[in-house]
């Protein structure tokens, strides 16, 4: 089956989405969310356990049908048009969508006849993307075989079959060790190096610093926040003083004796506490002296520039470690 000629509506946004609605029963999953992202660039996807990112996903690639508003995929509407959406996209999901039983090799050759590619060109890219993603010595292993880095590269490699222009990918390197992390990384800016356009859901803020291009912040369904990583950390237009504490019952005293100079909530986990100021450096010296006086006994004291960890747990309420995807 041939692809649909691509059309252009729009300029070069590849992906849009205008005042997505979606509820499941009494839990509005989306809640009036806006997307644009530009041909040829990524968007990181970011939001704390139910905030709707990957209803939002399942919608753009069809699997699911909104509420009200409207979604594009290069000019092709997901409702009136979705088999010409699916023909222009890849997909990978949370979990691997392979056959365990099957190779390398037939998972692939699989998806190319689903997609109506002849056999001797299904083999070919079977061929040609196993060994692209590192995979040609496991080619004729079955899929079981394969450490969970190899079975996520994979499963990417399965969305690349029919060279889609447009991907999605919800989380991609969840559960992977930090190698195979990196690994698929340096794949996917190799993807982004080629023209393709991407939308990326992730827990992992590191992750969306960077691969994406710019990042949208979703909470109770609706997009809190967007632009690029940079805009969004002089957003909040602070920097912290990192304290590695002695001792846990330090933790009040130090909050008190540091609140003349903070900017904003602290944020603290057992005996790591990081205060928000506005010159970090400035008022370093300060900080130590009130430390001091309040008796409280420190095993480091750092500053450093806000991150996007920051950002997202300004926005959210939420740190980062805690995002899992619930709708």
């Amino acid at each position: 089956m041939a692809r649909p000629r691509r059309r252009r509506r729009g300029g070069d946004v590849a992906i849009l989405a205008e005042d997505l609605h979606k509820a499941f029963g009494n839990v509005h999953a989306l809640d009036g969310v806006d997307l644009s992202v530009r041909e040829g660039t990524v968007l990181g996807l970011l939001g704390p356990n139910g905030a709707g990112k990957t209803t939002a996903v399942r919608i753009l690639t069809t699997l699911l049908q909104p509420d009200g508003g409207r979604a594009t995929v290069l000019g092709y509407d997901v409702v009136k048009e979705p088999e010409a959406v699916r023909r222009s996209i890849g997909l990978t999901g949370q979990g691997a969508a392979i056959d365990d039983n099957l190779t390398g090799a037939e998972n692939l050759w699989l998806v190319g006849r689903l997609y109506h590619i002849p056999e001797r060109e299904a083999r070919a890219r079977a061929g040609e993307l196993l060994e692209r993603f590192g995979l040609s010595h496991a080619a004729d292993r079955p899929a079981k075989t394969y450490s969970g880095g190899m079975q996520r590269r994979l499963d990417l490699a399965a969305s690349l079959v029919n060279r889609p222009p447009v991907l999605f990918l919800d989380e991609p390197t969840t559960g992977l060790d930090p190698a195979s992390r990196i690994g698929l990384w340096e794949v996917i800016d190799d993807l982004v190096k080629e023209g393709a356009t991407l939308l990326l859901t992730t827990q992992y803020l590191d992750e969306a610093d960077h691969l994406a291009h710019r990042v949208s912040v979703v909470d109770h369904g609706k997009v809190i926040a967007e632009g690029t990583s940079d805009q969004l950390k002089r957003r909040i237009g602070r920097e912290f003083i990192d304290l590695e504490l002695r001792y846990k019952k330090d933790v009040d005293r130090a909050l008190r004796a540091l609140a003349p100079l903070t900017s904003g909530e602290a944020i603290f986990e057992e005996l790591n506490v990081s205060i928000p100021v506005l010159n970090g450096t400035g008022v370093v010296a300060e900080a130590v002296r009130r430390l001091d006086k309040a008796k409280v006994k420190i095993v480091d004291l750092s500053v450093r520039e806000s991150t996007l960890n920051d950002v997202f747990m300004t926005l959210t309420g939420h740190a980062a470690e805690e995002v899992e995807e619930g709708v």
